[in-house]
C-alpha cells in the first residue's frame, strides 16, 4: 500500500502524540487538520422572514438578534493556499459581511467567489497575511459505511469543536425546499447548528464531505455532501 498521512501513516511531526496512548489516533488527526478549518461569522441582511429564513433555521443556522442586523455562525475549510474556502451556500446566502476566523484567532473579511444554491455549497476568499494550511480533498466514493470520521467546526458558535463518529449510510438523496442534496453521507458524528460548511474528515486527514444539515428533531442524524460531487466543479472554477 502506498504510504499516506493519517493516524496509521503518521509522519514524524505528529508521531510523538500517538505514543502517549496506543489508541490516541484522533489526537494526531486533529493536530494534522485543525489549521485548515475556519469559523464563519456572518452579518446578515435584516428584513422580514421568508421561506429562505425558515429553510435556514430548518437546516441548522441559528441567527442571533443584534439590533438591526443578525449574526449567524457557520464553518468552512481552506482548500487552496491562496485563501479559497469552501462552505455551505445557506451559511452565507443572506450575509452582507462575512468574517473568517482562523484556528490561530486571526480574523479576515471574506468575499464571495461562487455559490450554488441548489447544491448548497459556496466558495469564499480571504487575503491571508501568513501561510495557510489547506486540507486535502479525498474521495467520497471510496468511503465505506462504518468508516470512522470526524467533524470539525463551530457548533452554536463554539469554535474549534471536534466530534467523532462513523458513516451511517451513503448516497442518500434528500430534497429540502429548492435545494436538492445528492451523494449525501449520513453520519452519527455530532453535527449541530454552526457546523454547516465544515469538513467531514476521514482517518487519513482528507475531506470526504461538506457538513450540510441536521434534522432538528432527531438524534445522531447528520448529513454531509460527498466531496466528489463538488471538487470537480471547484477545480474548474480555479
Amino acid at each position: 500500500m502506498k504510504p499516506r498521512n493519517g493516524p496509521y501513516y503518521m509522519n514524524s511531526k505528529y508521531q510523538h502524540i500517538n505514543n502517549l496512548h496506543p489508541f490516541n489516533f484522533f489526537v494526531p488527526l486533529v493536530e494534522q487538520v485543525k489549521h485548515g478549518v475556519v469559523s464563519l461569522i456572518c452579518e446578515d441582511k435584516s428584513g422580514p422572514a421568508d421561506i429562505e429564513d425558515i429553510l435556514q433555521r430548518f437546516l441548522d443556522m441559528e441567527p442571533i438578534q443584534t439590533g438591526q442586523t443578525e449574526k449567524s455562525f457557520g464553518s468552512g475549510f481552506i482548500f487552496h493556499p491562496k485563501g479559497y474556502i469552501l462552505t455551505s451556500e445557506h451559511v452565507i446566502s443572506k450575509s452582507s459581511i462575512i468574517y473568517v476566523k482562523l484556528w490561530n484567532g486571526k480574523v479576515h473579511e471574506a468575499k464571495p467567489i461562487f455559490s450554488d444554491p441548489q447544491r448548497d455549497y459556496a466558495i469564499i476568499k480571504i487575503d491571508p497575511d501568513s501561510k495557510l494550511y489547506p486540507l486535502p480533498l479525498g474521495s467520497s466514493s471510496d468511503a465505506r459505511v462504518g468508516e470512522w470520521v470526524i467533524s470539525v467546526g463551530s457548533p452554536l458558535g463554539l469554535e474549534n469543536s471536534v466530534t467523532a463518529g462513523i458513516i451511517s449510510a451513503k448516497n442518500r438523496k434528500i430534497q429540502v425546499a429548492r435545494r436538492r442534496y445528492e451523494e449525501i453521507f449520513q453520519t452519527d458524528a455530532a453535527i449541530n447548528p454552526g457546523n454547516s460548511g465544515g469538513p467531514l474528515i476521514n482517518l487519513h486527514g482528507e475531506v470526504i464531505g461538506l457538513n450540510a444539515f441536521i434534522i432538528q428533531a432527531s438524534q445522531s442524524l447528520g448529513f454531509a455532501i460527498g466531496i466528489d460531487s463538488i471538487k470537480k466543479n471547484i477545480y474548474e472554477l480555479l
